[in-house]
């Protein structure tokens, strides 16, 4: 055997070829592999938001919808979209792996976004035009016409559940958690991913929306849509580079079987040492690739699954590798539910902080800003905020904490919450000075454009923006970090299902609001008509939520516990880090004597 194929070259971490055999670390995996899937991911962000970001302005204006229902049906089909990645997940970590998930799921994804170009091209799947500034006076869209636009767009939500939970995956898992200089690697990998993400949801904020309001919606669309056609290609030339993981069977059946075991041993004493409960050898736990996990005190009641009782059914009787993994996407779900309520703010983004750009003066000089191109400043303050971050934040923090990181995720996480705080506060704020104008100039009945630049509202959008850079970067890193290793596409559907449900929670407050606040001849804060509404009263409402969540987040974070790391790497870089401060004030000391 050549000594570049000796043993110590394989990677260690249970990843192999499409056939699977082991790999070698020169062979595949590290960022020449990721290039292919970051560059994926720039086009295929620029497909998905060239649609998502003016969807609203789709609805309202070609297909006659008002301002609460089509918010709703926009948020409905994000949420769907943000929800079917646990499916995703589930078939990737059970049956098919991650790679062919991702290739089925493209083919869906390609045939719903082809099938959505054709519904805004062709005159009869849509209404005839209408020149009034109120939908409800307008034609409003045939059953068939709902029916194909729908249809389309809800083809296409299926067609993401399978490629988001496993892109970013694959992309992770080409680093070898084993090898130190790969594991730094990775560290900064969802910093770049994030980056790439919003690359390309820049070029759709800004030329794509462009497009969609002064040239047309079908080249609007069709330039997604072969977007989207170019990033599969690219994703599929990287094929011969690709690490895999072999799928591991269904991560809700172990799971389940697990909860079912305790349930069913509630009054089975526990051992006093951990040692005598039910486990495989670690030659069981090898030839799977898979990797032993010992026996932790919390979630305690769920240790019964693994106490032997003489039954020897799965239902009975679970590992204490399988009852830690149980544990681990169980400790999440509390971090998962503090994420729902920013998810709901991000909601904002594409619904009523677009229709609010409607109202105001957009001109500059004699170009005419599209309101959904706002959304560009999101991405732009994202893209500065993850490079500075990555670049000199970390470089700071790993001084002064030891930590690889910089931060601990949840640290990063906690001051995106904060930062969301001081978004809604000053949304209500930009609101309400928008409103007073309205009324100066009369303009609060007939819903004419607000006599301000759009650029007031430029501060909630670019704050947006610095705190995606440190709340979903961490959160699509922590879900995936803290999973097992052999749930990763479950733990990083995760972040995407808090988007989903933050998107759903969105549509009902809006709903219950525009509805109570209706009640007993009162005006309404949401309204068709953004002039006569009171959208100051409802960011003012999010604050508040978002305070609240704050606190929950804090006592939720306290009692958390991270779990061990599977290989040593973590610890090398920390007494690395150790060793060049110690380098650096040894140094200092020498210089003054």
């Amino acid at each position: 055997m050549p000594a570049e194929e000796g043993l110590g070259n394989y990677t260690e971490d249970g990843t192999v070829d499409l056939k699977g055999n082991p790999v070698l670390r020169s062979k595949r995996g590290g960022w020449k592999a990721c290039s292919f899937v970051v560059v994926y991911e720039v086009f295929e962000r620029m497909a998905y938001y060239g649609i998502s970001s003016n969807l609203i302005l789709y609805l309202t204006k070609k297909l006659h919808q008002g301002t609460v229902t089509s918010a709703n049906n926009v948020t409905n089909w994000v949420g769907t979209v943000w929800m079917t990645p646990v499916l995703g997940a589930y078939i990737a970590d059970a049956h098919l792996g991650r790679y062919w998930t991702f290739a089925i799921a493209s083919a869906i994804y390609f045939a719903g976004m082809s099938m959505l170009t054709l519904a805004v091209s062709l005159p009869g799947l849509r209404p005839p035009r209408c020149l009034g500034p109120d939908p409800a006076h307008c034609k409003k869209a045939s059953t068939l016409q709902l029916a194909v636009f729908y249809g389309a767009l809800y083809t296409l939500a299926i067609g993401t559940g399978g490629t988001k939970p496993n892109i970013s995956t694959i992309g992770a898992d080409q680093f070898d958690d084993f090898d130190p200089k790969e594991k730094i690697h990775k560290l900064s990998f969802f910093n770049w991913w994030m980056f790439s993400i919003f690359f390309g949801t820049l070029f759709a904020n800004t030329v794509l929306v462009y497009i969609q309001d002064s040239v047309g919606w079908t080249l609007g669309y069709g330039l997604p849509t072969v977007g989207l056609a170019i990033s599969i290609m690219i994703f599929l030339a990287g094929t011969p580079f690709y690490r895999h993981r072999m799928p591991n069977g269904s991560p809700f059946t172990r799971m389940a079987r697990v909860i079912v075991a305790a349930l069913r041993k509630w009054r089975v004493p526990l051992p006093s040492d951990p040692k005598d409960l039910y486990e495989l050898d670690l030659e069981e736990y090898a030839k799977k690739g898979k990797f032993r996990i010992d026996s932790t005190p919390g979630l305690r009641f769920l240790n019964k699954a693994s106490v032997r009782t003489g039954s020897t059914s799965p239902w009975m009787l679970c590992p204490v590798t399988q009852v830690e993994e149980t544990k681990q996407m169980l400790r999440m779900i509390p971090i998962l539910v503090a994420t729902f309520v920013p998810s709901t703010m991000v909601a904002q983004i594409n619904t009523l902080f677009v229709k609010q750009g409607t109202t105001l003066d957009r001109h500059v000089g004699s170009f005419k800003i599209p309101p959904a191109s706002l959304a560009g400043f999101v991405t732009i303050s994202m893209l500065i905020c993850v490079v500075l971050y990555d670049r000199y934040f970390v470089t700071i923090m790993r001084k002064l904490t030891k930590n690889p990181r910089g931060i601990t995720l949840l640290q990063r996480m906690g001051i995106g919450l904060v930062l969301h705080i001081v978004i809604m506060f000053i949304a209500s704020l930009m609101e309400r000075y928008r409103l007073s104008v309205a009324k100066h100039h009369g303009l609060v009945n007939n819903g004419g454009q607000v006599p301000l630049t759009i650029f007031i509202l430029l501060p909630q959008f670019v704050l947006m923006g610095t705190a995606d850079a440190f709340l979903e970067v961490a959160k699509i890193e922590f879900f995936y970090d803290q999973a097992p290793e052999s749930m990763k596409s479950l733990g990083t559907s995760y972040s995407m299902t808090t988007l989903g449900v933050g998107n759903f929670i969105s549509s009902f407050l809006l709903s219950t609001v525009a509805r109570i606040t209706k009640k007993h001849g009162h005006h309404g804060w949401i309204l068709n008509n953004l002039n006569a509404s009171h959208l100051d009263y409802y960011y003012a409402f999010f604050c508040i939520l978002n305070i609240l969540n704050l606190v929950f987040f804090f006592v939720v974070t306290k009692y958390y516990v991270y779990k061990a790391e599977v290989s040593n790497s973590m610890e090398v870089l920390r007494q690395e880090l150790e060793a060049r401060t110690d380098g650096v004030s040894n140094s200092h000391v020498e210089a003054r004597t």
